[in-house]
C-alpha cells in the first residue's frame, strides 16, 4: 500500500509540467556549474604571455612560461585591461660604436621607439569598435590565417598611416601593433604568428606591418619560406628627410644625444658619410631591395611614395587596392588634410564614426640642420637612389 502510494506521489510530481521544467532547469545549472569549476581548473594551469610594460620593465618570459600572473583568478584577468603588442621598430644590424655618446644614443634607439608606440598604440586603445563593426566577428565566425600581405618598411616612411588608411577597407583585416616575428621572435614558430592575426571571413585579407623587416637579412627567406606568394608592400620616403625624421624621433626623447652633424659623418674634414648609423643605413634602399630579389619577383613588391601618401592619399590607397586585388573602396571622400599635423587625416576611422589622426608622435618638427650637411647627404645618397629608380621602373623624384 505505502508503496503504491510512492508511486502514485511520484508520477503525480513528475507529471506536472512546471516541476518537470525546474528538474531540467536544476541538471542544465548543475551541468554549467560543472563546466565553469574545469574550465577556471584548466585555464590556471594554461602558459601565459608577459608583455614588458611601456617603461620598459622586465615582467618574465614572453611565451610558454606559467608566471605568477596565471594563477590569479579568473574573473580578474577577463577584467584587467589588455596591454598592447609592442610596436618597435629595429635596426638592420648592430652599428659600430664609435664615442661614448653614439653609444649612448645607439643604445637608447629602442627606448624611444618603445615609447613612441606606447603613445600611438594608447590611441589604438581608446577606439572602440562600434557593435557594427564587430557584429561579423561576435560570434566566433572567420578563422585566423597567416597574412597574405606584409608592409615591409621602411622605418619614418610612412607605414603607420599606410596601416591605418587600409584598416577603412572591409575586406582588409590587420594587426594593429607590430609582430616583429620574421627578425626577432621567429623561433616562436608559425602557429604562434597565426595566433596574433585577427579573424577573417573567406575573401578577407590578413594583413601586418613591421618597417624593421626591409632592412633585415634573413626575414626574405623567411617570408618565403612561409608562403611564396605573400605580397610585400614597402613605403619610401626622401633618404634625406628620413634620416632626420629618424634623428629627431630619437632626439624627441634623449634631447642630450649627439648632434645630427657628428652623427652623420665619420671624418667632417673629409665628408666621409658614417654608414655605420642607422638613420643612414637605412635610407640605402637599393642595398636592401637586392637582398629581397633574391626570393620575390618585383611583380610581388609595390613601393608607395610617401611623399605622395602626404599629397594624395587616395591616389597611393587606389594603387594599393589594385595590387592588393581589392575594390577601389577607399576613396579622397575618407581623407581630410590637417593643417596643424601637416598630413591627411581620416574622416571616420576603423570602427569609429568619429575623425582620426595619427598619434602625437607623427608629425614631429624637424631641427634645423646645416643646408651643407644635407646637401653632402644628398650627393651620397643619389647614386644609390638611381640605382633604386633602375630597379624599381619608378623616379620618386628625390633629386
Amino acid at each position: 500500500m505505502e508503496y503504491s502510494l510512492v508511486c502514485q506521489s511520484l508520477y503525480a510530481f513528475w507529471s506536472s509540467p512546471v516541476k518537470k521544467k525546474l528538474i531540467l532547469l536544476s541538471i542544465m545549472f548543475l551541468i554549467w556549474v560543472y563546466m565553469l569549476y574545469s574550465c577556471v581548473g584548466y585555464c590556471s594551469t594554461m602558459p601565459s604571455v608577459v608583455v614588458d610594460s611601456y617603461r620598459g620593465k622586465e615582467t618574465g618570459s614572453a611565451v610558454g612560461k606559467r608566471t605568477e600572473s596565471s594563477r590569479t583568478d579568473l574573473v580578474s584577468r577577463l577584467l584587467a585591461k589588455p596591454q598592447p603588442w609592442e610596436d618597435i621598430e629595429t635596426d638592420y644590424e648592430e652599428p659600430s660604436i664609435r664615442t661614448a655618446a653614439s653609444r649612448d644614443l645607439l643604445n637608447n634607439e629602442l627606448e624611444t621607439d618603445r615609447a613612441d608606440d606606447w603613445d600611438e598604440m594608447r590611441g589604438e586603445q581608446k577606439r572602440v569598435p562600434e557593435p557594427s563593426a564587430m557584429s561579423s566577428f561576435s560570434n566566433g565566425s572567420g578563422s585566423k590565417k597567416l597574412p597574405q600581405a606584409i608592409i615591409i618598411g621602411v622605418k619614418k616612411g610612412g607605414t603607420r598611416a599606410l596601416l591605418e588608411f587600409l584598416r577603412v577597407h572591409p575586406d582588409i583585416r590587420a594587426v594593429g601593433a607590430e609582430p616583429h616575428f620574421f627578425d626577432r621572435n621567429y623561433e616562436n614558430g608559425l602557429e604562434w604568428y597565426r595566433e596574433l592575426m585577427p579573424k577573417t571571413l573567406e575573401g578577407q585579407i590578413t594583413m601586418e606591418k613591421t618597417p624593421s623587416y626591409f632592412v633585415t637579412r634573413e626575414a626574405p627567406a623567411r617570408i618565403s619560406a612561409m608562403s611564396r606568394d605573400t605580397k610585400l608592400i614597402v613605403v619610401v620616403r626622401d633618404p634625406v628627410t628620413r634620416a632626420i625624421s629618424d634623428y629627431t624621433q630619437t632626439l624627441s626623447k634623449k634631447p642630450d644625444i649627439p648632434s645630427f652633424e657628428s652623427l652623420t659623418f665619420k671624418n667632417r674634414t673629409t665628408g666621409l658619410i658614417d654608414t655605420s648609423w642607422s638613420a643612414i643605413q637605412i635610407g640605402i634602399y637599393a642595398k636592401h631591395l637586392d637582398n629581397w630579389l633574391q626570393y620575390f619577383p618585383m611583380g610581388q613588391i609595390l613601393f608607395v611614395s610617401g611623399e605622395r601618401l602626404i599629397s594624395d592619399p587616395a591616389g597611393e590607397l587606389g594603387r594599393v587596392q589594385d595590387f592588393l586585388g581589392l575594390k577601389r573602396i577607399i576613396t579622397d571622400k575618407h581623407f581630410y588634410f590637417n593643417q596643424t599635423k601637416g598630413f591627411p587625416c581620416l574622416k571616420k576611422a576603423e570602427g569609429s564614426s568619429k575623425p582620426h589622426c595619427l598619434g602625437k608622435t607623427k608629425g614631429r618638427t624637424h631641427p634645423n640642420i646645416n643646408p651643407e650637411v644635407v646637401q653632402r647627404l644628398r650627393d651620397f645618397y643619389r647614386p644609390f637612389n638611381m640605382k633604386f629608380y633602375q630597379m624599381t621602373g619608378h623616379n620618386f623624384g628625390w633629386d
